[in-house]
């Protein structure tokens, strides 16, 4: 099994528009992708830095967890996402250190990503997410 590495770095925002003057245009990067995440409620874009990419999120109502992290945290680190090759033993692993999991099951993204979330009192104050790639 190989480790884990960064797939993504997602960066909660009030206004996507506005975060872009920085990320686009002060540090150069390229947005490549820019979508609504219905099942999330979110608006991303997304900007490849190195082997991984900045994933920008917006909330779309008030009613979503990156909008409920907004108001109580403020704009900043939003988590960091791990790709693992086998999601299961990823989770498995998680579960026999200790670990609290946000679904018992992986979720699934509208392009079939199978992934879930690692509770952050689990991770010293950070929210990771777990992509199988």
């Amino acid at each position: 099994m190989s480790r884990p590495s960064i797939h993504h770095i997602a960066i909660a925002v009030h206004n996507l528009d506005a975060a872009l003057a920085f990320y686009r245009d002060a540090l150069g990067l390229e947005v490549t992708e820019r979508r609504q995440v219905d099942q999330e409620g979110v608006e991303i874009a997304f900007l490849p830095a190195g082997e991984g990419e900045i994933e920008l999120l917006q909330p779309l109502d008030e009613k979503s967890g990156v909008a409920r992290a907004l108001n109580k945290h403020g704009e900043g680190l939003h988590h960091i996402c791990l790709a693992v090759e086998d999601i299961e033993a990823a989770m498995e692993r998680l579960r026999a250190a200790g670990a609290r999991l946000l679904s018992e099951e992986p979720r699934v993204n509208v392009e079939g990503t199978r992934y879930v979330f690692v509770h952050p009192r689990s991770a010293r104050g950070v929210l990771f997410e777990l992509y199988e790639a």
